[in-house]
């Protein structure tokens, strides 16, 4: 049993409850990968439920129980680790600790997949803590099982930023140069003290004007040697640095590309761009913090060399000096981040006050409530203070002591270095050398500490890189290419019988297994060349069933099937290159109207104009005074809600698909145009197999085959004919929705 507490950060906004379970079962000696957690938990936009991370601990062999605690019995009774709710919409871990309550000022440990260990006061935690008017939390209990220890670990992948380094080995030539460049830098500079002993010694001690000239003439050359070399390094560094972060990005946006859609469902926007950012970051630390710091680092060695060699006892005391002035900035480190945590509370209470007076404005004014509001926001700010002035304190520390030592240092050097001289054992220039070197040194051991802390932000950052280059790619090995069922669905005949895409008792849910079910035992076919029309009343499973036949997901049970070849073992890139599609939700990007059709580079003009009369555009677009030329917003900007339809529709008949999916395609459209469109794409559907989500009467009703949902259940199917005759489920919906009357 591992009995050391490890804390782990989260990587994702949503992640803090499978980190926190991941640091649990850490601490009792088992590694499973975040992956496997946020499986097990069944992790959504939303994050995770108690109840989910509960299931996802009992699946990994934990005995567990949920409990509302006070904080006195969360002190004496509860087993640590244990999971606490935290601020109503996170988790925490609350590791084994020292904490005595009857000590005024101790501090309570935490563990936050946000921020690291942190240690807070009692009121902190109270108010982070707390969720019930009987000063109340609640907390997650946990103790691991024989199964626990049954259970297979995970081996634990290495995120060292060492593999990093790969990006750098196609510019071995350029860092060959830059190293060259290092070593030609510190030879110059370590010239410079040498010339100044020189200066004084000989020259203006023998008052040798001659000699003083040529050192000086000497110094002004190396002050051009050396701008010349950090002119050609900074651009050897622009040149990788820009290489290089392009390289990175381009990799993730492949890997991104190549993810399966059930992966952005989970995600934030922030987190994703986030990772971006997070590749600037190692960008930088590569080709920037990495290789200045390992220029400081070479002056370094070489001054303290050269240093040693004029006399050790002033090494030893300066080397003494930074060590203690390092020493002096981490010991407050801890202290600085509790501050910041503390500071994270407060602002994040000072948004959500803003947010609630901006956004409650209307019922602040008619209540009369401004002053309420107002001084609930001031007490905010009052608490906000005390920690700025706090952090303000901590720095002024921080920063004063650095500079004592640093300061005392350098006073010391030039004590033993005059009395150096004037007991005879060094000239008066190589005291001057001595105080040139150690003001050189004093900058390399400043980059020293900042490098550490890029280190640890390209680490954290490597993480979350890792996290997305290690997924399971949508497209695997062994995936077939069904030719053979696409040449019959073109025929759409199989022996004399009917083929199509088979749905066989299927369904789906997208939480976990105790989230309702959106299919449930789903039994289809869809005849190949035909057209399929999906009705339901709002919820009834319509889009997801769409969705399962693009392959966006999976069924959880039962399966699809094209022709006689299962769908999932089928390549998702040739399958939906078959398929044209008009989502309800379709994008518009940010392009021409004529990239926004085709999606792609090459546009084929004669493609493009048929499409564009099926979708009854043409005539908009040619008012245009750029025509197909005109750009329009990512969001449709600029176009109505009917012409971004139109769009649509006409992107899906540009690409000439085998099948065709259309979900709700003329919710948007008038009359006249949804009627002139249907008339186009009535001939367009000839030879495909087409499926239509619609409410419209005049969208479904000359499909070959009818299929009516409810509750994620198909509760009828037959032409339009038959199922008004039955008067049940699809009568009701004309008769509600599509107006046909009594």
């Amino acid at each position: 049993m591992g009995n050391k507490f490890h804390a782990y950060r989260q990587l994702d906004k949503m992640d803090c409850g499978p980190t926190c379970l991941q640091m649990v079962a850490r601490y009792y000696g088992k590694h499973f990968s975040l992956q496997t957690l946020r499986n097990h938990t069944f992790i959504t936009r939303e994050g995770v439920s108690i109840k989910s991370i509960n299931d996802a601990a009992v699946k990994l062999g934990f005995r567990t129980m949920g409990a509302k605690m006070t904080f006195e019995q969360l002190d004496e009774e509860a087993t640590l680790p244990c999971i606490l709710h935290w601020n109503n919409r996170h988790f925490v871990v609350l590791p084994p600790q020292n904490y005595n309550r009857n000590k005024k000022h101790d501090k309570i440990l935490i563990a936050d997949p946000a921020h690291g260990l942190i240690h807070v006061t009692k009121e902190t935690f109270m108010r982070a803590w707390v969720s019930t008017k009987d000063n109340c939390g609640f907390a997650l209990l946990l103790e691991p099982s024989a199964m626990f220890y049954d259970t297979e670990e995970e081996k634990k992948g290495k995120k060292q930023l060492s593999f990093l380094f790969r990006y750098l080995r196609p510019y071995k030539r350029y860092i060959v140069q830059l190293f060259v460049g290092m070593l030609t830098g510190s030879i110059l500079s370590l010239i410079a003290p040498f010339l100044t002993q020189s200066l004084v010694d000989y020259g203006i001690s023998q008052q040798n004007i001659g000699f003083v000239y040529l050192v000086l003439c000497s110094q002004i050359a190396l002050f051009f040697g050396n701008t010349a070399i950090d002119m050609i390094r900074g651009w050897l560094l622009l040149h990788m640095s820009t290489r290089v972060n392009i390289t990175i990005i381009s990799d993730f946006l492949i890997k991104l590309m190549k993810l399966p859609i059930r992966f952005f469902d989970t995600k934030m926007v922030g987190d994703i761009t986030q990772r971006v950012n997070d590749h600037n970051r190692i960008e930088q630390f590569l080709t920037g913090t990495s290789l200045n710091t390992l220029f400081s680092l070479v002056n370094l060695i070489v001054f303290s060399v050269v240093l040693g060699i004029y006399s050790l006892p002033i090494l030893g005391v300066f080397l003494l000096g930074s060590a203690l002035a390092i020493a002096w900035i981490i010991f407050f480190l801890r202290k600085r981040r509790e501050l910041d945590y503390s500071r994270f509370q407060r602002m994040s209470e000072n948004q959500n006050s803003l947010y609630e007076i901006i956004t409650g404005m209307q019922e602040i004014k008619m209540n009369e409530s401004e002053t309420a509001h107002r001084w609930g926001w001031e007490r905010i700010q009052a608490r906000l203070f005390k920690i700025s002035i706090k952090s303000l304190g901590l720095a002024q520390y921080q920063n004063v002591g650095a500079n004592f030592f640093t300061q005392l240092k350098n006073i010391l050097v030039s004590f033993l270095s005059a009395r150096e001289v004037m007991n005879g054992n060094i000239s008066l220039g190589m005291m001057l050398s001595i105080s040139y070197i150690t003001g050189q040194m004093n900058a390399p051991i400043g980059q020293l500490l900042g490098f550490f802390q890029s280190a640890q932000d390209a680490k954290l950052s490597v993480e979350r890189l890792s996290e997305i280059h290690e997924r399971e790619e949508e497209e695997k090995d062994g995936e077939v290419f069904p030719d053979n069922e696409l040449q019959l669905m073109e025929e759409a005949e199989y022996n004399g019988q009917e083929s199509g895409i088979v749905l066989d008792k299927v369904s789906f849910q997208y939480g976990g297994p105790d989230s309702p079910l959106v299919l449930n035992n789903i039994s289809l076919n869809i005849p190949f060349g035909k057209i399929t029309a999906i009705v339901g009343s709002s919820g009834s499973g319509k889009t997801t069933l769409m969705k399962l036949l693009l392959k966006f997901y999976e069924p959880v049970k039962g399966k699809i099937y094209f022709g006689a070849t299962p769908l999932n073992i089928v390549s998702a890139k040739w399958w939906r290159r078959l398929c044209g599609v008009v989502m309800a939700d379709g994008y518009i990007f940010s392009n021409t109207i004529a990239r926004n059709i085709s999606v792609q580079e090459e546009v084929d003009q004669q493609r493009m104009l048929h499409a564009a009369k099926v979708a009854n555009i043409e005539p908009f677009i040619t008012q245009l005074p750029l025509g197909f030329s005109t750009k329009i917003g990512n969001t449709g900007d600029g176009i109505s809600s009917g012409q971004r339809q139109r769009i649509l529709i006409a992107r899906a008949v540009y690409k000439q698909p085998k099948l065709l999916f259309l979900d709700e395609a003329t919710s948007t459209l008038d009359a006249n145009n949804e009627k002139v469109i249907i008339q186009n794409l009535s001939e367009f559907f000839a030879g495909r197999t087409v499926v239509v989500i619609a409410h419209r009467l005049s969208t479904v009703k000359y499909a070959d085959q009818i299929v009516v949902m409810e509750n994620g259940r198909i509760v009828e199917i037959g032409t339009h004919q038959s199922l008004t005759a039955l008067k049940s489920k699809y009568y009701e919906l004309v008769k509600n929705q599509l107006e046909l009357g009594n």
